[in-house]
Order: C-alpha cells, then structure tokens, then sequence
C-alpha cells in the first residue's frame, strides 16, 4: 500500500493505492466518463458494512461529473485506471455533509472510500440503480423522519435508536473496483469490448514483432557458430595434415 496523497489540497479527499493497475490501464476520461465501481461501505469506529455491492455481486454505475455521486468520488476516480483498488478518506464536505445518507449514515461522518474501478457501462443502467439503489431509499426515508418527527424530537431517537447514532461523526469506508470501460451511450467511439479488442491486437503485433526479431537474432547467432565451427574444423584439418608429413 502506498502513501496517501491529498486531492484537494485540503486535507478533504485523500487517496491510498491499495492495488496498482497495470501501466496500460485504461482511465476515466471526457471520452470514457461511464464508470462501473464495485464497493463497501464501512463505519470505521465500529466495522459496520452500511452498503455494499458485494453481497449480491452487483455493480454501481455512474457518469463522472454529473453530480450523482458524493465530490469524492467524482474527485478521486478521476485519478485511478481500470483495476486499481484505492482507499480513499473523505471529510463531511466531500461525502454526505450536514445531511447524511438516511438511514444508516448519520450527517457530518467523515468518510473512507475503498474504490476498485470496474467499468464504463450504459447511461441507463446508472439510472435504474440509482433510482432502485440510493433515491427510493432515501425518498422512503425521508418520508419516514418527516412524520415521525412531528412526534419525536432527535434525542428520542438517539434514545431508540442508539446505534443509528453510535458512529455519528465517524469515518466511513467504501471498498470499490474499475476492470473495463466505455464511453456514453451513442458515442462514436467503440464499446469497451472493441477498444480492449484493440489494445489487445497492438499487444500481439508488438508480441509477434519482438518474437520475429528474437528468431532472426537466434538465426543470426547460429549461421556465426557454424560459420566458427567450420574454420576450427579446417584449422584442424590443416593441423592434422602437418603432423602427418616426414620430417
């Protein structure tokens, strides 16, 4: 694991490389902004998992910059390539601020985030889990709080609830992972399948081309030994008819 660096000068998003990806990565890009994450969430101060898409082996998707996620991811997947795994710890104002995820994490937590990018996928998928994964269940709990409030105040609900406010202002962990990717639907560019189809073929050409030349330095190194064995056989010879002459 390597050092944490500060993405924002400020202390508010720092990243640790858990896992490097290889150095022809592919990365989030204007062209490519579709990414696929697999995470964990995690209260650091008591080791909850509060969300995770590990579970049922699904992936989250989302478009880079669009606001749809908390600014530290937008921030810190911008700086990481398909299979890098990073820990990245975020402050109240890059996660979830004074208003916190209802309802397993609680306003102002400072946040930890393991990312694995995973891929680039269509527009629409990022919507369906958007709307199946984060909204309704905010929408549902939102409705939830405003009526209850009405009877209860918050210190009742730390009384009832002691575990939903446990961890309040701990560090969060999310565990997430980036294998492929793919610009936005309609895009001119291929899909993900044809670029690594591409970088694959550059990769057999570049393979072929170092086995070519690796054959013609082994041909070349073979004509030089028989071309030596061919002059020590006739010094040889020549040696062999001098000792046979009368002296």
């Amino acid at each position: 694991m390597s050092d944490s660096v500060d993405l924002t000068g400020d202390g508010g998003v720092l990243k640790t490389t858990v896992r490097r990806a290889k150095p022809d990565a592919i990365a989030p890009s204007e062209t490519l902004p579709l990414l696929d994450v697999h995470y964990e969430g995690i209260l650091a101060e008591t080791g909850d998992i509060f969300d995770t898409t590990h579970e049922d082996n699904t992936i989250f998707t989302f478009e880079l910059g669009k606001g749809s996620v908390i600014k530290a991811w937008d921030i810190a997947l911008r700086t990481m390539k398909v299979g890098e795994v990073a820990k990245i710890t975020c402050k109240p104002e890059y996660a979830y601020g004074s208003a916190g995820s209802p309802p397993d994490v609680p306003p102002e937590y400072l946040s930890v985030l393991n990312f694995e990018l995973v891929a680039w996928t269509e527009a629409i998928k990022t919507v369906v889990l958007l709307t199946e994964n984060v909204l309704e269940k905010i929408k549902v709990y939102t409705i939830w709080t405003a009526k209850l409030s009405q009877l209860l105040s918050w210190e009742i609900l730390r009384t009832l609830f002691p575990l939903m406010f446990a961890t309040f202002r701990s560090t969060l962990i999310f565990e997430v992972e980036l294998v492929a990717c793919r610009p936005r639907k309609g895009s001119s560019l291929g899909s993900a399948s044809d670029e690594r189809a591409r970088l694959e073929e550059l990769k057999k050409q570049r393979e072929l081309a170092a086995a070519v030349k690796e054959e013609e330095k082994r041909k070349r190194e073979e004509a030089k030994a028989t071309a030596a064995a061919r002059i020590q056989a006739k010094l040889e010879a020549k040696k062999g008819k001098g000792k046979g002459k009368a002296t």
